[in-house]
């Protein structure tokens, strides 16, 4: 049966790819085959998981182990350390140690005071049905080319990419590397590229670039080899970095689910145009790589 193409059936799946999780937290569970639950790729799912909970699927599944391993703390005399083999912790420490990191008490004091405890519930997704503008897009194939730029490693844990990519544009600028790589972009200008996505680890390098494997007069630079794709490109309007960082999870959140695509595991681009990019009306634009659903 031809699955996708819908937010219903979307819906359907990713609650399913969620009852799995559930059913399984006494066993151990691999990415691979909560994402057959969701009847999407790996690395889409773990990366739609992310932008739309804001964890990876193993924080998550640890978080829910963990919350059902203190039910058992509390409401029974088991042994702690059976609870916590029970629940996919190798010791009794590596357990206390995420038991007193979640409820700053170890679990002997917890069985004592019952008091203080917190629970992390079971996610759901819903379809919420919103009333902002249509998002623009075309769809474009681009041979394999080159980029030459700087390049740092970033971390989505906690949101910190939202932190670590700006400031990372603002390192840049105050160098005067930017500058330079102003001063020999091509027709795509000077962009901002994630790559090299590790989706277990929530983790992946970001490189500011431009079109070529030579930057005259910039030291040090790295060059990246783009294969060829075909991207989704949906327009962006407003202040960076917001305007890009709200566009990007209205494509996971809102697009994909809708569409027959999902992530083809290659390189984002962030492609910015002349302007005032603290304005109101700045156009820059997002892309995705892609292919059908199977």
């Amino acid at each position: 049966m031809e699955r996708g193409g819908g937010n219903m059936n979307w819906i359907m799946d990713m609650n399913q790819a969620l009852e799995y999780i559930e059913k399984n937290l006494e066993n151990d569970i691999f990415s691979k085959d909560v994402a057959r639950e969701a009847h999407l790729s790996k690395f889409h799912f773990l990366r739609i998981f992310n932008i739309l909970t804001g964890l990876t699927l193993g924080e998550y599944i640890r978080q829910r182990r963990l919350s059902l391993a203190v039910k058992q703390v509390v409401s029974t005399k088991r042994k702690i350390i059976d609870i916590a083999l029970e629940y996919g912790y190798e010791t009794p420490e590596a357990f206390t140690k995420a038991f007193k990191k979640l409820h700053n008490m170890a679990p002997s004091e917890a069985r004592k005071t019952k008091e203080n405890l917190k629970a992390f519930m079971p996610l759901s997704f819903q379809i919420i049905v919103r009333g902002e503008e249509k998002m623009n897009y075309r769809i474009v194939k681009k041979d394999q080319f080159k980029v030459a730029g700087i390049k740092t490693h970033v971390t989505n844990k906690n949101g910190e990419n939202f932190k670590i990519i700006p400031k990372f544009w603002d390192e840049l600028c105050e160098n005067g590397k930017y500058t330079i790589l102003d001063k020999n972009k091509g027709e795509l200008g000077v962009m901002g590229i994630c790559y090299n996505f590790d989706m277990e680890t929530n983790e992946f390098d970001y490189i500011i670039a431009i079109e070529g494997d030579n930057v005259r007069s910039l030291e040090n630079y790295d060059v990246v080899n783009i294969k060829s794709h075909t991207f989704a490109i949906f327009e962006s309007i407003g202040p960076i970095p917001n305007s890009i960082q709200d566009t990007t999870k209205r494509i996971f959140a809102e697009w994909f689910p809708a569409t027959k695509y999902e992530h083809a595991d290659g390189p984002e681009l962030e492609v910015y145009y002349p302007g005032d990019s603290s304005s109101e009306d700045y156009k820059s634009e997002v892309w995705i790589p892609i292919i059908a659903k199977e």
